[in-house]
């Protein structure tokens, strides 16, 4: 499945890795969002893909923090 290997490619990263694609995937939203305010979005479906995206990274960071 798409979202396991998503996962495991994140697993596999460093903590420093991480952070910059939080980073990445934030000010993709933020540009998301923007977009879809002036009506020039036409995949709307892609905010809530990048925003479950930032909450995948965030679990992760999270489980290797407490290792």
């Amino acid at each position: 499945m798409k979202t396991n290997k998503y996962v495991e490619d994140l697993k596999a990263k460093t903590a420093q890795e991480l952070q910059e694609e939080l980073t990445a995937a934030k000010k993709e939203l933020f540009n998301l969002r923007f977009q879809n305010a002036t009506n020039q979005l036409d995949n709307t479906s892609r905010i809530k893909e990048v925003r479950r995206n930032i909450a995948r990274i965030q679990t992760v960071i999270t489980e290797q923090a407490g290792k």
